[in-house]
């Protein structure tokens, strides 16, 4: 029962809070101040779903020399910063990652 009422109530706060969106009737227009605040979210995204795969491969923190991902992130990091280019970004850290891990083994 706890299981039913936890989804009905995350889903009510779901739909109220696009339907806010919705109902003010200007579409597709937000304050400044959403404005602004929302040109964050995909950093902060992203950085939550990259720095624990990065520094915790195991669960723990692993800053040595023997985790590849950590080394694979920093030559992924520079290929971004350099190029500025997504496609070889990924695939540079991919084959950084590979590499490191064939020469760990």
């Amino acid at each position: 029962m706890i299981l039913w009422l936890t989804v009905l109530v995350i889903g009510a706060a779901t739909f109220g809070l696009r339907l806010t969106f919705l109902a003010r009737g200007t579409p597709g227009t937000l304050p400044p101040l959403a404005q602004e605040t929302l040109r964050f979210v995909p950093v902060a995204v992203l950085s939550a779903i990259i720095f624990p795969a990065l520094l915790q491969p195991t669960g723990a923190l692993d800053f040595s020399t023997g985790n590849p991902r950590l080394f694979a992130g920093i030559v992924a990091a520079l290929v971004a910063w350099r190029t500025r280019n997504a496609l070889v970004t990924v695939g540079s850290g991919m084959a950084a990652l590979w590499i490191l891990q064939a020469m760990l083994r």
